[in-house]
């Protein structure tokens, strides 16, 4: 690779992680995204920088879909993997995001026809919780 085309790639990345970690910060909040990066050692830097580009920079980033839509789709994706732990995750980024706990249930409810009864009956729990959790915090009721 010439050393012009390089510089210009390092610099792409660098773009693609600063838009990243915005797009990160704004959906899952300063506090959870500085705790990643405060736990982030020498064995993962690399993955935390990979999703921060990719997934956040590259792929929540773009314009095709709002970050609502984004976050309904996600929610519905790890609930019907059974994702558990990055599904309460997103489902308390949902005060960020615009989604609405009517919204988070009738993907859940799709997550049962299309994903399965049994990862939809997880995610309800899952989603129950993490929203009480926040009505904790916000007055918002599950």
């Amino acid at each position: 690779m010439p050393k012009h085309a390089a510089k210009t790639k390092l610099r792409a990345d660098a773009d693609r992680f600063a838009v990243g970690m915005a797009t990160r910060r704004a959906v899952l909040g300063d506090r959870y995204v500085a705790g990643r990066e405060k736990a982030k050692s020498c064995f993962d830097a690399d993955f935390q920088a990979f999703i921060t580009e990719t997934a956040w920079g590259g792929l929540w980033s773009r314009p095709g879909l709002s970050r609502r839509d984004r976050s309904l789709i996600t929610i519905a994706l790890l609930a019907a993997l059974g994702h558990d732990e990055e599904l309460a995750l997103h489902v308390d980024a949902t005060r960020n995001t615009g989604a609405t706990m009517d919204e988070v249930k009738e993907a859940l409810l799709h997550v049962a026809v299309y994903g399965g009864v049994p990862a939809a009956n997880s995610a309800f729990r899952i989603a129950k919780r993490a929203f009480a959790e926040m009505g904790a915090k916000t007055g918002r009721k599950a």
